[in-house]
């Protein structure tokens, strides 16, 4: 399967997920209530980050692109429409980050709409005062470990790839020369995107070792979130988890 064909599935299975989710409230308030949950746990997880001079900016490019509840609507919808462009004008690089994406987009919105559905149908309905309990019941519902590891990897590999760009020879020139002609073509979203990704990884010191050290924090904790969450007992995992998300507005 090429680029282009790649992301344009991936986009439409994603929209379709949306519309469905849309045209049932208590799903689509479901679906709501998980994607704030996780990210208030992203953010959680790395307040130091978050407040730390070197990695405040890759942090929060992390949570506001890849652990947002934002809606990434615009964004995707924008990759579907220069798919094809994508393999004749820009790097090959630049291809692979955009795919990746993609994919990683598809995964998280299949594994958020088995949250919400098992949030919606009542996994963990007792606890429904208590959302920290509630999430983890949801979360032993669906399962998939394999899938939670397999998406963690895809996010280590687009932050690498993203590391990898800053080193392209005059890619940097050639996003910002992109800059007018994609916002005047409505692809204002994907441009800010790929910019805001490629200058928050170059604004790290140490030519790679800092994003590389980043990186490798990210894969640290999130495993160790799997693993608390998959094989720790309830009455472990929940004052974790309730711990990690107290302090976060």
């Amino acid at each position: 399967m090429d680029a282009a064909h790649t992301i344009r599935n991936a986009v439409a299975q994603v929209a379709a997920l949306r519309l469905d989710a849309a045209s049932i409230p208590s799903l689509h308030a479901a679906t709501t209530a998980v994607k704030s949950f996780q990210a208030k746990r992203f953010a959680g997880t790395y307040a130091d980050l978050l407040a730390s001079v070197e990695y405040a900016g890759a942090a929060r490019f992390f949570l506001e692109d890849l652990y947002s509840d934002k809606d990434y609507s615009q964004r995707d919808a924008q990759f579907a429409r220069i798919a094809g462009a994508l393999q004749r004008l820009f790097p090959q690089q630049v291809v692979a980050t955009a795919v990746s994406l993609a994919e990683l987009h598809m995964l998280t919105e299949e594994l958020d709409r088995q949250m919400a559905t098992a949030w919606m149908e009542g996994a963990g309905a007792s606890s429904e005062v208590d959302p920290v309990a509630r999430y983890v019941a949801c979360w032993l519902s669906v399962g998939r470990e394999k899938d939670r590891y397999r998406q963690l990897e895809m996010v280590l590999n687009v932050g690498g790839e993203l590391d990898r760009l800053t080193r392209t020879p005059g890619l940097r020139l050639m996003l910002r020369m992109m800059r007018r002609p994609a916002t005047a073509t409505g692809l204002g979203s994907l441009q800010n995107f790929l910019e805001s990704g490629f200058d928050t990884f170059a604004q790290m010191s140490g030519k790679g070792a800092r994003a590389k050290e980043f990186l490798a924090t990210i894969q640290v904790r999130e495993t160790e979130w799997i693993k608390r969450l998959f094989t720790d007992d309830v009455s472990t995992s929940v004052p974790a988890l309730r711990s990690c998300i107290a302090n976060v507005r």
